[in-house]
């Protein structure tokens, strides 16, 4: 069964294209029709594309990988991080910092900085310097957590990323792709969907942004429960068979 049907997509806008004369030809195969102008996604495409996507990325939450969220658009910054955080996947919703995933060891000593001004504010270091001083590093951190997003506990490259607007974030996903890692976006009729997982859909509405999202999380939070739901199964197991071994080992 779908995640979801034609008449919510229909409803959020997800249909709506761009242009004719702004489309990009490798989107032919997704496009129903054009009206005044503008190109029609083909909503039953979309269909089996989420649901393909919703799969692969619930796959990857079960066994304990990492989606990195990016979306820098402003219509979709707040609808990602209302609906990422909650899963405790990253995201990046402020500006895409080159080398993000191909330059990871950087990307790693600017949260290590950031760490270092928290606990100069913790251990009292900050009473022993000038206001001034102390303004500018306050500034410092706050320009590095606007970058870095909630991306400060990611302690490795994460396993996949999903895109909002693969035209807009080129730089990440040019990165997503020399690394090799699995590519979840949602596609306008302006982009080029040569990716993993592409989702044809309207990726400049609000209504549009958050339905996708809200498919792709749910599927992420289904991969996280059942994880734990398994990882509960296998304790008692464990735990009833080192009992086992002690009582042998009593009776030895």
């Amino acid at each position: 069964m779908s995640k979801v049907d034609f008449k919510q997509l229909l409803d959020a806008g997800v249909h709506f294209g761009h242009l004719k004369r702004k489309w990009n030809p490798k989107m032919a195969p997704y496009i129903f029709m054009e009206q005044n102008g503008i190109h029609i996604i083909d909503l039953y495409k979309t269909m089996v594309k989420l649901d393909e996507a919703a799969a692969a990325a619930k796959q990857i939450a079960k066994s304990g990988r990492q989606i990195l969220f990016v979306a820098t658009k402003k219509q979709a910054k707040e609808i990602v991080e209302e609906k990422v955080k909650p899963t405790g996947m990253p995201y990046i919703t402020e500006r895409w910092s080159g080398g993000m995933l191909t330059n990871f060891r950087t990307i790693r000593k600017a949260v290590k900085k950031m760490k270092t001004i928290d606990n100069m504010a913790e251990d009292g270091t900050f009473d022993k310097i000038s206001k001034r001083e102390r303004l500018q590093i306050t500034r410092e951190r706050a320009k590095l957590e606007k970058n870095l997003g909630s991306i400060t506990d990611m302690k490795r490259v994460p396993s996949a990323i999903f895109v909002v607007d693969v035209t807009k974030e080129n730089i990440a996903v040019a990165e997503a792709k020399k690394l090799g890692l699995p590519i979840f976006a949602m596609v306008d009729t302006n982009s080029d969907p040569s990716i993993d997982f592409p989702i044809p859909a309207n990726d400049d509405a609000s209504k549009s942004i958050a339905l996708i999202i809200d498919v792709i999380t749910q599927a992420v939070t289904e991969g996280l429960n059942e994880q734990k739901a398994e990882r509960k199964e296998s304790k008692p197991e464990n735990s009833d068979k080192k009992e086992h071994v002690k009582t042998r080992a009593r009776k030895k």
